[in-house]
């Protein structure tokens, strides 16, 4: 990749296919959040299930726009639609914004045709996912009388409290890494088998 094309920025054809996998992204963690309401262990884990399923969406995108703000773009995207949808919390704003932050920088790092750095912005930017469970841990009791006062069972509330130990708390950020690590390699997997036979990258 030049450093002229580089230099020119996103265009409007990136920011289209940005959108496009911006909103398969969503689609993804949408679906996880709905399952996440059948068992509180779901919602913790639901960042690493997020990852393993959005490898081929965020890889794809990588490999369709080499430029810098592409990662960031999509973490502002999925955040929008957050706030539209009513999902938007200041810790997830936060993480995401951490996450897209380093994860251009790994990009930026390890060059933007390389499947390592775009593994580690993938790393990255899967962690940023972290920031929708999180408050159960930084902001506990008014978390707790939040999700009760909106209806939330009580069945479900206590079972969360009693999960919701320190070890899972290692548990929570450690899902996304090895789930990222595996969304990837199944990525890479269908780019070679499927993706760059039919042109598509």
């Amino acid at each position: 990749m030049s450093s002229n094309r580089l230099s020119r920025g996103l265009n409007g054809k990136d920011l289209i296919t940005v959108g496009i996998f911006s909103a398969v992204y969503f689609v993804i963690n949408f679906a996880f959040m709905l399952l996440s309401a059948l068992h509180p262990i779901l919602w913790i884990l639901m960042p690493g299930f997020i990852a393993v399923f959005s490898g081929i969406p965020f890889l794809l995108m990588c490999t369709k726009v080499q430029k810098p703000g592409g990662v960031l773009l999509m973490g502002v995207i999925t955040g929008l639609i957050y706030f539209v949808t009513g999902m938007f919390t200041v810790i997830i704003l936060v993480t995401f914004v951490i996450a897209c932050a380093l994860a251009e920088l790994s990009r930026a790092m390890m060059k933007y045709a390389s499947f390592k750095g775009n593994l580690a912005a993938f790393v990255m930017f899967s962690l940023g996912m972290t920031g929708s469970p999180l408050p159960i841990w930084l902001t506990r009791d008014s978390f707790f009388a939040q999700i009760s006062s909106q209806g939330m069972p009580e069945s479900y509330i206590e079972t969360l409290k009693a999960i919701s130990s320190p070890t899972m708390l290692i548990v929570l950020f450690a899902a996304p890494v090895i789930g990222a690590f595996i969304g990837a390699y199944i990525a890479k997997g269908m780019f070679k088998k499927h993706f760059i036979k039919a042109g598509i990258v």
